[in-house]
């Protein structure tokens, strides 16, 4: 972790050194140590990126940087992989991740995990280079400016802010109007393009004119009236179920404090199952994609007359295909992002602001509730009635008997529950797209799991702008889904919080697309586990063909040791055939010890994910 730094100075790669004579005149700041000046201000801890000459300033910034104890760099084998890292940082930190790329093929590399990043609504500061500005339309190298292959005009699709800067005195007001952006909802990735020169020229001011810690910091924006109609509309129910999504992080003590106040259960979307204890006695299990039919079975009871869906994006994963189960007229949609609010116009009302502060405010009205004589009775019979035994997660499992199967090769079902079993409760795991994250979204129960470190969450608990992490244990990447996110996503998360194991469940075929980044984390010294599920195949795909009844094409890939590409890396690899090869793992040593660790687990490649949201949509749509 950096350390507290001053930015009264900063110099060129040519450092004055002890016997420099006190009568040199000083060396002016370039912009590009502005721009670092600026990311030390509100915390950055990490830039991730590829070099190349038209960035070449930022790197000497960057390295200035580090010498007085600032901002690392951290090198990513690809630039989608750097954006990827970014992304796993934000997530962990609740920071703003930093990535950065030459001009042309560099910045075009990034746009996958830009694009991932803009769909999740990751908050992401994105940097590329160009050539000098008297060289655009000139066919310099790599241009990719307004006069050749314009990625300004590709970002614009994917980012909430995308300039370029083509004046020094640009540089503050465009970084300050990004980082708003960026961290403002709807969040998401911000680009700024910069040509070299401006890059290299003197900075006016030679540090940061204005103090954004105060100005990023989280707002509490609450519909006071708001608040009133869903505090009658909970007295007035007499059954209720909560839908906790996954934009609930900061808030989810606060929501399940509430659950637990009016005898409510919840279900949880796959991107919300990583903010509650999947041992939580009102849990009810997972809605939407790899979904538990008990969540499903809780939201279409019909004794529910009001369900508060909070957090929740309602994109196809997430929504159980856009179910009629959860999108109907008992449904109240609490959201800070007026984008997932319009996707749900049949719900009774909307409530718009801050999760936490609204929580926190019907939490502060729910202490008069005792002035309710009849609320308190039904109260009191709700949670009577509660079926608390549900909170064995194990009872929401489509198929217990290959959970518990000693067969070889080992199901993926068993594979889950041993990961859950095998790691501490401080582990975040990442579940790469496609058939990691329904297994992982299914059976994935991590035993003494609690909410993480939040509690009752604080508005006022406020560091340096950030939000409290909001990644929880369990995270995955929702609508956009690119292939590989959790292998970069495990780096930066890593990255961000050394003291944690971080595990990511990826795919062979994910693993063949971005498995290089393994080697930054054996570069960068970060205790990863990697855990391969080798099946030979693009696993959805596969089985996504069988089960449409389609033709088999193109999902098929030759057998790979992922455990020697692992050690030819300088990981540690281990190949896994059965659970008793997982027992032997000496699972301590992988968490401390100062490099990646990939487990080649060849798992069952007949066994079906559970994936009946996807294919029933695929089958409406088709």
């Amino acid at each position: 972790m950096r350390t507290n730094i001053s930015h009264t100075y900063y110099v060129h790669d040519e450092e004055q050194d002890n016997s420099q004579s006190s009568s040199e005149p000083s060396v002016e700041i370039e912009v590009a140590d502005l721009l670092v000046a600026y990311l030390e201000q509100i915390g950055v801890e990490y830039i991730f990126g590829v070099p190349g000459g038209a960035i070449e300033p930022l790197y000497n910034a960057i390295a200035r940087s580090r010498r007085r104890g600032g901002i690392q760099h951290i090198l990513a084998r690809h630039e989608a992989g750097a954006a990827f890292m970014a992304d796993g940082y934000a997530r962990e930190t609740g920071n703003i991740g930093v990535c950065c790329s030459t001009s042309g093929p560099g910045a075009t590399n990034l746009i996958t995990g830009v694009a991932g990043a803009y769909d999740n609504n990751i908050p992401m500061l994105v940097i590329t280079g160009q050539p000098a500005l008297p060289a655009f339309g000139k066919h310099a190298l790599q241009e990719s400016s307004c006069t050749g292959v314009n990625v300004l005009g590709m970002f614009r699709h994917c980012t909430r802010y995308n300039s370029l800067v083509s004046h020094p005195k640009q540089l503050e007001p465009k970084l300050i109007a990004a980082l708003q952006r960026a961290t403002r909802t709807p969040r998401g990735p911000v680009h700024l393009s910069m040509p070299v020169d401006v890059f290299r020229s003197p900075s006016t001011p030679a540090q940061p004119s204005y103090d954004l810690r105060q100005l990023l910091a989280p707002s509490s924006l609450v519909d006071e009236e708001a608040v009133d109609t869903v505090y009658r509309m909970v007295l007035d129910a007499k059954k209720v179920v909560l839908l906790i999504g996954g934009w609930c992080g900061e808030a989810a003590g606060s929501i399940l404090q509430f659950a637990a106040l009016i005898g409510a259960t919840f279900v949880t979307t796959p991107d919300g199952k990583g903010s509650v204890s999947p041992h939580h006695p009102l849990f009810r299990g997972v809605f939407g994609f790899g979904g538990h039919a008990s969540a499903e079975a809780a939201l279409r009871d019909e004794s529910v007359d009001l369900i508060l869906a909070v957090g929740a994006s309602m994109g196809e994963w997430n929504s159980g295909g856009w179910s009629d189960s959860l999108l109907n007229e008992r449904m109240v949609h609490i959201d800070e992002s007026e984008d997932h609010l319009a996707l749900t116009p049949m719900a009774r009302f909307h409530v718009r602001g801050r999760i936490l502060s609204i929580f926190n405010r019907l939490l502060e009205r729910m202490k008069d509730v005792s002035k309710h004589a009849s609320y308190e009775i039904e109260h009191a019979r709700a949670s009577r009635d509660l079926d608390t035994r549900v909170s064995d997660p194990d009872r929401m499992l489509s198929d217990m008997d290959k959970y518990l199967s000693d067969a070889t090769p080992i199901k993926p079902q068993r594979l889950m529950r041993e990961l859950g079993l095998m790691f501490p409760p401080t582990t975040r795991f990442l579940a790469d797209t496609g058939n990691s994250v329904s297994w992982s979204t299914h059976y994935l129960h991590p035993r003494d799991r609690r909410v993480g470190e939040r509690r009752l969450g604080s508005e006022r608990k406020r560091t340096l702008g950030r939000r409290k992490t909001s990644g929880g244990w369990l995270r995955v990447t929702m609508n956009y889904a690119p292939m590989g996110w959790a292998i970069g996503g495990a780096v930066g998360t890593a990255a961000a919080n050394p003291d944690a194991p971080v595990v990511c469940i990826t795919g062979d075929g994910s693993m063949l697309m971005n498995g290089q980044e393994v080697s930054v984390a054996v570069a960068e010294k970060l205790a990863v586990i990697f855990v391969v599920l080798n099946d030979r195949a693009l696993g959805m795909v596969k089985h996504g063909q069988r089960l449409a009844k389609a033709e088999q094409i193109g999902c098929d890939l030759p057998p790979t040791d992922f455990a020697a590409l692992a050690r030819a890396l300088g990981a540690e690899g281990f190949t896994i055939r059965s659970p008793e090869d997982l027992m032997k793992l000496d699972v301590e040593a992988m968490c401390t010890r100062a490099g990646p660790t990939l487990l080649d687990v060849l798992v069952d490649p007949e066994e079906v994910p559970p994936m009946s949201v996807r294919m029933r949509v695929l089958a409406n749509v088709l």
